[in-house]
């Protein structure tokens, strides 16, 4: 088990807080951050780098943060995630590769694999047991039992996969070419239900409603789309602009446009975050339709967000996201991750009008 920075505590935020107040976590990895998760059971925060490596960090009560381990890829980490009795963390990368980290062993071991990078790894917690399902650029999802070698099963993509989520029984897959498969994961092996993507564009995130019936959708053209699963619902379906701003201040046309990197559900309230290229954070509550919170904008993208499991910590990465492709990786891109006390008024949903 590799410590890092063991001793050091977090770092008061700079001068130029990104956001008021919010705790910047000491010893973030040295390149971009692609994937953050906490632990379904305690403070602890898996973070996955281009550096090859996953990192976990302890968080305090204050806020306060520790490294306690490291483990290894050979070659950049795409996705993280947690099991659901939080011994065990799965992460998925470049290298083709799906590792799992043992927390009380502090070891590390090969648990996937497929013919080309692991974009996404989700833990699915099912009555007949703990299942790893990952996606990956082969075009496949493979669902693995980490007692055996080989995956339990293999399924079909129409394209290579970009992003998939998980709240039992649904599971939701978004490829290239703006499919998106529905799964009711009763039945695992093929898809309950195939569409188009509601946005016009690349299909960047899908996340699922806390209650199963839906899932978010984000695009690259600064849009997410709400989308019931059941036609009954379809009515509540809709779409929204985020993520935009004006050319300048004296135009209000909202013609930059930014891709929308990741979306959080909050787990007690169902209100959810979206983050973007353009280095801001929203809060939303899709029922009344209305935005909660705007961050202030950081210094960079942000790539990844998440809520640890009683919704009051909500973590950000801040990193280059590779939006711009390789010629927008210039020096002086900042690598940071902060740490957000959620207070209820952000995070509750408005009383529904009468």
């Amino acid at each position: 088990m590799s410590f890092f920075g063991a001793a050091s505590t977090s770092n008061a935020v700079g001068s130029t807080p990104p956001a008021e107040k919010d705790i910047e976590v000491a010893d973030p990895p040295g390149d971009s951050i692609s994937s953050v998760a906490f632990s379904p059971q305690a403070d602890y925060l898996a973070v996955g780098s281009w550096d090859n490596n996953v990192r976990i960090y302890e968080v305090g009560q204050s806020g306060q943060t520790q490294g306690k381990a490291m483990y290894g890829h050979q070659g950049p980490v795409l996705s993280v995630c947690w099991n659901k009795d939080g011994t065990k963390i799965l992460s998925g990368g470049a290298d083709n590769a799906g590792r799992m980290f043992d927390v009380t062993t502090g070891q590390s071991q090969q648990v996937a694999q497929h013919d080309a990078p692991i974009k996404v790894v989700k833990w699915i917690e099912s009555p007949q047991g703990g299942v790893l399902v990952t996606g990956s650029w082969d075009k496949t999802l493979k669902y693995w039992d980490l007692r055996q070698s080989a995956p339990v099963s293999t399924v079909q993509l129409p394209e290579r996969c970009y992003t998939l989520d998980v709240a039992y029984p649904l599971m939701v897959v978004g490829t290239a070419e703006r499919h998106i498969q529905i799964f009711n994961l009763t039945s695992p092996t093929s898809a309950f239900k195939t569409m188009v993507s509601p946005l016009k564009w690349q299909t960047r995130v899908v996340a699922c409603f806390p209650a199963s019936n839906g899932f978010a959708v984000g695009s690259v053209e600064g849009r997410v789309a709400i989308q019931y699963v059941d036609d009954k619902d379809t009515s509540n379906n809709f779409s929204f602009k985020c993520h935009r701003r004006d050319q300048s201040a004296t135009t209000k046309d909202q013609s930059l446009v930014y891709a929308v990197n990741d979306i959080s559900f909050h787990p007690v309230h169902g209100t959810f975050s979206t983050c973007g290229s353009d280095g801001t954070i929203n809060y939303w509550d899709k029922d009344a339709r209305t935005r909660l919170k705007s961050f202030e904008p950081t210094p960079g993208p942000i790539p990844s967000t998440t809520f640890n499991r009683t919704g009051t910590i909500f973590a950000y990465a801040v990193s280059y996201d590779w939006s711009k492709g390789h010629s927008g990786m210039t020096p002086g891109h900042v690598n940071k991750l902060f740490l957000h006390a959620c207070k209820d008024d952000e995070v509750k949903r408005k009383p529904q009008k009468r």
